[in-house]
């Protein structure tokens, strides 16, 4: 039995405390053997099931996995603190230090005029702080762990405050056929590399559509996969009742459910 006071109700610190007997001599197995590379997917589905519950607009989901996530900061400011780096206080620290510095109209004496100006210049500060002298800086600064859909986006944005962009949708919109024409090339030759290659600038252009419609692509190919699996539970239900197997089906079968779910929506 660990050394460890409970309690009715615990605090930030009573995490901390908690991590920490369970990563020493005597405490979990498990926990002891985690590092940042074997937590790094946990934190990921972690920060994704946050999303999740705000999306469900569910109060006590969102605390829970907002817990999760938490300790999933705490555990790797743990593994840190125990190699004498950092601990979670110096991550609060340097957190601390930079939401005071990009944001001098609070806690300093420069005037902004609304949000559109506060944005401006927390990019302008971000640009000093992290040293990007160039264009090309800041979008490889841009985290390539992202999902490749934001990534995209938050490149083409670099892009245009510097003016590399169309003027109205149009553009984009024309610039998308162009690339599903060389994809439709690409698929003719046959040739993996030269598809992949296509794919990718089909799917960078796509993005721009979106970012011209204001509309997050990662949120419009989750509502599209959503989409599919509603209609294809009617393709499913339909051959269930009517004692065909979907193995046994041809696609024109399926594909004329399928259409007929489509119409219902």
């Amino acid at each position: 039995m660990v050394n460890f006071e409970y309690k009715s109700e615990y605090d930030v610190s009573d995490f901390r405390k908690i991590i920490e007997v369970l990563r020493s001599p005597g405490g979990c197995p498990w926990d002891i053997e985690q590092t940042h590379e074997s937590l790094r997917r946990n934190l990921l589905e972690e920060a994704y099931e946050v999303c999740e519950a705000i999306d469900q607009k569910d109060p006590p989901h969102l605390r829970e996995e907002l817990g999760d996530l938490l300790l999933q900061i705490i555990f790797h400011s743990r593994i840190e603190e125990e190699k004498g780096s950092f601990n979670l206080d110096d991550v609060a620290d340097s957190s601390c230090k930079k939401l005071i510095f990009r944001h001098p109209h609070v806690f300093g004496n420069v005037g902004v005029s609304g949000s559109d100006e506060v944005l401006r210049n927390w990019d302008e500060l971000k640009r000093k702080e992290k040293a990007q002298t160039t264009v090309v800086k800041t979008m490889t600064d841009v985290a390539e762990s992202l999902p490749a859909l934001w990534r995209a986006e938050k490149i083409q944005k670099k892009a245009k405050k510097v003016g590399f962009d169309w003027p109205e949708v149009g553009g984009a919109m024309d610039k998308l056929k162009e690339e599903l024409e060389e994809l439709t090339e690409a698929q003719a030759e046959a040739d993996k590399a030269h598809i992949e290659e296509e794919l990718g600038d089909l799917l960078f252009a796509a993005v721009n559509v979106a970012r011209f419609s204001d509309i997050d692509p990662e949120t419009a190919l989750h509502r599209s996969c959503e989409k599919f699996i509603r209609r294809f539970e009617y393709v499913e239900k339909e051959a269930e009742k009517n004692g065909r197997e979907l193995e046994n089906m041809s696609l024109e079968e399926m594909d004329a459910l399928y259409n007929a779910g489509k119409q219902k929506e």
